[in-house]
């Protein structure tokens, strides 16, 4: 009589060979996707996997192929959005590629906190690492790596390395440049922190775009990323200034500027037009649904992981630098200026 309480065995690669009537050989070459073996054969081993519900011993294959089919990523801030988005896109190409992740959140990006995630993630065995590296001190530490396994970085990062990142100088001059077309005199801004390489870049394409249109440069005023700063900020803005257009790094930071102004009375797009960065999901839904350039994640994520993998599979080359272009949404918080402060 069986006993039904007594655990029963996993199966193991005999098992299915058993079932599927090939040798121990033959379900090798299948796990291990070899050309040699006929598609009917195929078909017939991976059916007697699933009756058999047979999971392959990854630690074992890791050791026949060199290979865990298993990534690395540091992030740095996962609550932000970009980080967060940009690991997301990462995680689904790595899924569409037969790739697992193993993720390493940093409070704080120094060479001492990189080269220790980096060591965790390689006691792991995993095949490459992706960096998310929007800082300076990012940068700084990954310029500069020891010998091991092979690293991108996505976002951003130094020309020391493989880089995958949106043009945050292009997407900056599309933003200030279709104020500017809808006949604002100036653009001011509302920046992202110096620390950042995305936000100082940004900048760099306000700047450019308004010393091409001949516009006066205002100083910008600089926040932290929250809705609370920008909320800080519009409030010194209006203090001090009659904009009528105000370019913004990031929605989150818009959201804020959108409470100043309508705490002052100032109508959107009305009396000033907004235009934020990153085209969050809630971005559509703002009152009034703002005008924001795209970044494409998922793009970032997929042009990321091939850097990764051609290095991976063994076809390491010069450091590349993958640029993926930005896209202006434009919503109902942007409208020429209002009468009588058109050419003043």
């Amino acid at each position: 009589m069986r006993d039904n309480n007594k655990p029963q065995r996993s199966a193991v690669m005999s098992d299915v060979a058993a079932l599927a009537g090939v040798s121990h050989q033959t379900v090798s070459r299948v796990l291990h996707e070899s050309p040699s073996v006929r598609p009917e054969t195929r078909a017939r081993v991976l059916q007697a996997m699933k009756t058999l519900d047979y999971r392959p011993n990854s630690a074992a294959r890791a050791l026949v192929t060199g290979r865990t089919r298993t990534l690395g990523v540091i992030s740095f801030d996962t609550t932000l959005y970009g980080p967060a988005s940009t690991v997301l896109g990462i995680e689904r190409a790595a899924h569409d590629a037969g790739y697992f992740i193993i993720i390493v959140s940093l409070r704080s990006f120094t060479r001492e906190s990189m080269l220790g995630a980096l060591e965790r993630l390689r006691d792991r065995g995993v095949d490459g690492i992706v960096v998310i590296a929007p800082q300076e001190t990012a940068a700084a530490a990954l310029r500069d790596l020891p010998a091991g396994s092979p690293v991108v970085a996505a976002e951003a990062g130094p020309d020391t390395i493989s880089v995958a990142e949106v043009d945050q100088y292009a997407g900056a001059q599309l933003a200030t440049r279709h104020l500017l077309q809808l006949g604002h005199e100036t653009v001011f801004h509302l920046a992202g922190p110096r620390d950042f390489l995305e936000a100082g870049r940004r900048v760099e394409g306000w700047r450019a775009a308004l010393r091409e249109a001949g516009a006066p440069i205002p100083t910008e005023l600089v926040g932290d990323w929250s809705a609370q700063s920008g909320y800080v900020l519009g409030q010194q803005l209006l203090d001090h200034g009659d904009a009528t257009a105000v370019f913004v790094a990031n929605d989150p930071m818009a959201l804020g500027l959108l409470r100043a102004l309508h705490e002052r009375g100032r109508s959107v797009p009305g009396d000033v037009s907004v235009v934020g960065f990153d085209d969050v999901p809630e971005a559509a839904f703002y009152t009034p649904p703002l005008t924001s350039v795209r970044q494409d994640f998922d793009e970032i994520g997929r042009r990321s992981l091939a850097l990764l993998l051609e290095q991976v599979g063994g076809s390491p080359r010069d450091p590349v630098r993958v640029v993926v272009a930005p896209e202006l949404m434009v919503r109902e918080s942007t409208a020429p200026p209002p009468t009588g402060t058109r050419g003043r």
